[in-house]
């Protein structure tokens, strides 16, 4: 039989799961290599054999994806399948036309084909885009889920960049897990929070195997999804949150748009810092898209321990890396801290970043007077220590959600900015939980 010939667009992620439900077990296709994007040193591996399957011996090769047009032709490729998240319309179909060009097919599959089932109810948590905060969503509704007397495990996006085989199935309980997983300052982003708050998270590779073990774990499972990706679960509820700061991208980004179509429940966050007029026009776009979607309003208030020590400083904001790169916020919580208290200039780490942490600034030109965490790796992690000391300022403004000085030496004073999701008027998180609750606990008192 005449296999198609298959490429897998990919990010170290959606491209993974995607191989792993539809193409590892399917003689129709003989997958030829990934290709990499928006995440350094991916390409040049290899999806071990371990992980790929009998039809794999050798594993799968991971190519860079600027060689895509090259690719589909040495490889004789019949079809290139689209994987990963938080890319405009325009970046996906000028991809599809350098794979039509070059003779393949382009695939996007969709929702259907990828979504496991679940022997336990999920709550799927997406987003419209990344930043839009989706975090501190899933942090509310699993306080809820508590607060029933439910068990919960949260399973977190794939983020898989060390040994793909020792991060088949992760489990994260206590802040010592992620130090023996070797997590990157990514990961850590993403998992601290919710291990501070009393969660066990899981993530990895293989989301089949993750489902099982987390099932085992919690009465509900809360996924807790990356950038604007659809859920690798079919949920029970599935919840997006959008984003008036960037109005209009949840109906011109892949695959935003789709969740937002999808979606039991929208949450409208930050509209305390969104105008009055950002936020009305996102209502109507989404009633128009999803009438169906019950819409809950919520701000995301920045606090932090001692904000004095901004005052009349020179400070230099250190935001989370995807939202500031490929999510295209042009500032986050740091900022959002530093002009709150009035801080005397917010310092431009620009000419002052070294090695990678500079290539950041060519590849993502608009990220502006901020510093993102980039933190793929030892190496640049070390750069990043090393653009921050090079920085004059008298104040680091962290707008992580980790304490980012654990992980990276820091000799200024830090201040950190914390922000949860704090719902305004009705209806409200427990509201929008409250049929699915009904449904999984139908005697319960509430």
């Amino acid at each position: 039989m005449n296999r198609i010939r298959t490429l897998i667009l990919g990010a170290a992620g959606r491209d993974f799961h995607n191989f792993n439900v539809v193409y590892r077990d399917d003689a129709r296709y003989e997958v030829v290599g990934f290709t990499a994007a928006q995440i350094p040193n991916i390409s040049g591996r290899r999806y071990p054999p371990d992980l790929a399957g009998p039809f794999y011996p050798e594993g799968v090769p991971i190519f860079p994806e600027e060689d895509l047009a090259e690719l589909v032709a040495r490889l004789e490729v019949r079809q290139a399948v689209f994987s990963y998240s938080d890319v405009s319309y325009a970046y996906v179909m000028h991809r599809a036309a350098v794979a039509n060009a070059a003779g393949a097919d382009f695939v996007l599959l969709g929702p259907r084909a990828t979504m496991l089932e679940s022997p336990k109810p999920v709550i799927a948590v997406c987003a419209v885009r990344t930043g839009a905060g989706k975090s501190q969503t899933s942090r509310r509704i699993v306080q809820v889920l508590r607060d029933r007397g439910l068990r919960v495990a949260v399973v977190r996006h794939p983020m898989p960049y060390g040994d793909l085989s020792a991060q088949r199935v992760q489990r994260f309980a206590t802040m010592a897990d992620m130090g023996r997983e070797q997590c990157t300052i990514e990961e850590i982003e993403e998992y601290e929070p919710h291990i501070v708050s009393g969660s066990v998270v899981y993530a990895g590779v293989d989301y089949a195997d993750i489902l099982q073990r987390a099932a085992a774990d919690g009465d509900v499972i809360v996924w807790d999804g990356g950038n604007n990706d659809l859920p690798f679960y079919r949920p029970a509820l599935h919840i997006v949150v959008a984003d008036p700061l960037r109005l209009g991208n949840e109906l011109t980004y892949h695959p935003g748009e789709a969740n937002l179509r999808m979606a039991n429940v929208v949450v409208i966050n930050k509209v305390d810092t969104a105008g009055i007029d950002a936020t009305q026009e996102l209502r109507d776009h989404v009633r128009a898209a999803n009438p169906r979607a019950v819409i809950v309003e919520a701000a995301s208030p920045v606090t932090a321990d001692r904000p004095e020590r901004i005052t009349g400083r020179r400070v230099l904001v250190v935001e989370d890396g995807p939202t500031v790169t490929h999510g295209e916020m042009r500032f986050g919580a740091g900022t959002v801290l530093a002009r709150k208290f009035g801080a005397a200039e917010i310092v431009d780490p620009r000419p002052f970043a070294v090695g990678s942490i500079a290539d950041v600034y060519k590849t993502y030109p608009t990220i502006g007077r901020l510093l993102p965490a980039m933190g793929y790796g030892d190496e640049q992690v070390r750069e990043l220590e090393a653009t921050i000391a090079r920085v004059p300022c008298d104040v680091v403004v962290v707008g992580t959600p980790i304490d980012l000085s654990r992980l990276v030496r820091i000799e200024h004073t830090v201040v950190r900015a914390r922000y949860e999701l704090q719902e305004i008027g009705r209806p409200d998180v427990k509201d929008a939980l409250a049929g699915f609750l009904e449904r999984i606990q139908p005697d319960a008192r509430v």
